[in-house]
């Protein structure tokens, strides 16, 4: 007998057939004797009305208001699925996020699990009753309904499945596992039997849609182990484990994009100390994140060119916060670029095999792709290129790691 946490997004739950097909594949698991609690979003679509009635009412509304208005989407889902597995004869029970009780911090709207105290709920899982919870939702320090941001139910599902100690988090989604890049751009993309927390999270973090970023990192904190799977087709699906878990690890074991990048670069800016911190102090006060960064050498010794990224909806915010500190910065003038995308080349083998970079340069240079910028981690190699060779740089460089499915 094994303890599991079944998570069910909103597609998977998007009308009353599928709710019935979720019940379906819970009471499987009941009946195999698993012990199993089931975290489900709203129904698709729900949450996105809520958030537009809020808007339509007031654009600066209150947050704690707003809270309470878009998590009533999963307290349907939750009644409607323990209503199917009670038809089905599944001893089951409703259970929102304040009930457990989900205790998070009081920033309302994006809050962050603290705690979550799974004694009652345990013990009704070990006399065969099924939590049906509530993502995506908790209780604030002020005793109000709060909410996790988009992706929270993600975050809730392994945050409870690391509270009950459970053996296994399984996530459906409308896709069947994880997949070495794209497949559709890449028809010789596999899927992965077996992917590393950190291969994940680089994943997660550079344009992967299959799984968010914090729950990817809730994950490698606690060691939940995570299978991702589809709601729709019986198939095996990915499991994100530990490193150990892996006998035979990857050289590089996926490639991923993100068109969710624009390009800025100043122009002949004072080659000084404290230049780079009063251009990028001020977009972090306005909380505009910056990623891949690259300073050109400075011929003269008294300017340089600087070019980052932002995000593609932060560069028009981006561009007036440098102009209104243009008489500080003294650059010479700004240049933007939104048709860019970063791709990235990922996989734990890096950490212990040279010629991974010179392979990916190699590769695009052979495809008359020219690399922008370029940024590393320990697992991972970004560049930037020019959009309109996205699909060319993919099939490229999924080829020339040996991804292509035979």
């Amino acid at each position: 007998m094994a303890r599991i946490v079944m998570k069910f997004g909103g597609t998977s739950v998007g009308d009353i057939d599928r709710i019935k097909n979720v019940a379906q594949r819970v009471k499987r698991e009941v009946d195999s004797g698993n012990e199993v609690a089931v975290v489900v979003s709203a129904m698709s679509g729900v949450t996105n009305q809520l958030v537009d009635w809020c808007k339509q009412i007031a654009p600066l509304h209150d947050a704690r208001e707003y809270d309470t208005v878009v998590a009533t989407g999963e307290q349907v889902t939750i009644g409607l699925l323990s209503i199917a597995l009670q038809e089905m004869g599944v001893s089951a029970r409703s259970w929102c996020g304040w009930q457990v009780p989900i205790r998070t911090d009081g920033v309302h709207g994006k809050a962050r699990i603290m705690a979550i105290d799974t004694d009652d709920m345990a013990v009704r899982m070990a006399d065969g009753q099924v939590a049906v919870v509530a993502g995506f939702q908790g209780i604030g320090p002020d005793n109000r309904i709060s909410t996790l941001g988009r992706g929270g139910s993600d975050t809730s599902a392994v945050a409870l499945a690391a509270a009950l100690q459970a053996d296994r988090c399984d996530i459906y989604t409308d896709v069947d596992g994880v997949y070495t890049t794209d497949p559709r751009i890449v028809a010789k993309a596999r899927k992965l039997d077996k992917i590393t927390y950190e291969e994940m999270l680089e994943l997660a973090s550079v344009g992967a849609k299959v799984l968010q970023t914090r729950s990817v990192e809730m994950a490698m904190k606690h060691r939940v182990r995570v299978q991702v799977l589809s709601s729709f087709v019986d198939a095996p699906g990915t499991l994100v484990c530990d490193e150990d878990e892996i006998v035979e690890k990857e050289l590089v074991s996926g490639i991923a994009y993100s068109r969710d990048e624009a390009k800025i670069t100043l122009v002949r800016v004072p080659d000084q100390p404290g230049v780079a911190a009063s251009i990028f102090g001020p977009l972090a006060e306005a909380a505009i994140n910056v990623d891949m960064i690259v300073q050109n050498v400075s011929d003269d010794g008294r300017s340089t060119d600087l070019t980052f990224t932002v995000g593609k909806a932060d560069l028009d915010r981006a561009r007036k916060v440098i102009e209104e500190a243009r008489g500080k910065l003294s650059f010479e003038r700004l240049a933007a670029d939104p048709n860019v995308v970063k791709v990235s080349v990922i996989g734990v083998g890096m950490r212990s095999h040279a010629g991974i970079a010179q392979k990916m340069f190699q590769t695009l240079a052979s495809e008359g792709i020219n690399i922008q910028v370029i940024s590393t981690s320990e697992i991972k190699i970004s560049v930037l290129i020019d959009e309109k060779y996205t699909e060319l740089a993919l099939r490229a460089l999924h080829a020339a790691y040996d991804l292509d499915a035979a």
